[in-house]
């Protein structure tokens, strides 16, 4: 088990900030705890219980409050399963399986085990896109369509940018504004609430500092599913237009949508992503 937090007192402090923001959760939710190899998970399940399922994977320092904006209107066609990855801030176990192994598919294998999910599509973000294909290429045939946004695995990790921001973490909070609006893209007026959340959701926590692994052309070539990919063409973590070369050059079945002038943390795709789920 790793310490996720610096302090317990900023764990409590996130768990408690979760527990609110769920409070007033904009769709009637289960709350749900699933016992798995990697310790106990979490996940939101709502919409109705035999339309199609559809399972949420949120990026690194997230939770499933990262879906908030679209849970209303996914959980009217699919039954809709927000899921708090092990090892980020959310009420999972802290436990972060290995990234070059098959340990994070044995996780998810265990988590729509206790779900009582056979075949289900995929929505990850950042490292939660990471883990949506590592499943889709490791359990091709129980992922019926994906989709990612601004997903580790395919374009190169741009680990110097990230190093760089990082140094000015050291400069107190207008540092750490400064590093967080350059890393994720959220620099005009209109995402000042989103930064906000963003940076106080990374108060005191470690997110995960290793090199996510880069799927092979022969990996993608293997996803039959329909995938779509929307990636931001500022997105300063990732490399955004290896990514776009990448779909379509090796996914069957794969599109890509390159947002202008946005950077990693991609907003307001609600309406797109269902069109896309909905075939």
């Amino acid at each position: 088990m790793n310490a996720i937090y610096r302090t317990e007192e900023e764990a409590r402090s996130a768990r408690d900030r979760y527990r609110r923001a769920l409070e007033d959760w904009p769709v009637p939710s289960a709350h749900l705890r699933v016992p798995t190899r990697a310790g106990e998970t979490f996940v939101l399940a709502g919409g109705p219980e035999e339309a199609p399922p559809l399972v949420l994977l949120h990026g690194s320092g997230g939770n499933a409050g990262h879906w908030r904006e679209d849970v209303a209107s996914w959980s009217r066609h699919h039954r809709v399963f927000a899921v708090d990855l092990v090892g980020e801030p959310g009420f999972s176990a802290p436990s972060r399986p290995d990234l070059s192994t098959e340990a994070v598919a044995l996780w998810l294998d265990d988590v729509l085990a206790g779900l009582g999910l056979d075949r289900v599509a995929l929505v990850g973000m950042s490292l939660g896109g990471w883990t949506a294909l590592d499943y889709a290429i490791r359990r091709p045939g129980r992922v019926t369509r994906m989709v990612l946004g601004c997903p580790g695995g395919l374009g190169a990790q741009r680990r110097w940018r990230i190093a760089g921001a990082g140094l000015l973490m050291f400069f107190g909070h207008r540092g750490r504004v400064a590093a967080t609006r350059y890393l994720t893209g959220l620099d005009a007026p209109a995402d000042r609430a989103t930064l906000e959340a963003v940076l106080t959701e990374f108060t005191g926590f470690r997110p995960r500092t290793e090199r996510l692994p880069v799927f092979s052309d022969g990996d993608l070539r293997t996803l039959t599913m329909p995938v779509q990919v929307i990636v931001g063409d500022r997105d300063r973590m990732f490399d955004s237009a290896a990514t776009a070369r990448r779909v379509r050059e090796h996914l069957p079945h794969g599109r890509v949508r390159v947002l202008p002038g946005v950077g990693h943390a991609i907003l307001h795709q609600t309406a797109p992503v269902l069109a896309f789920l909905r075939g």
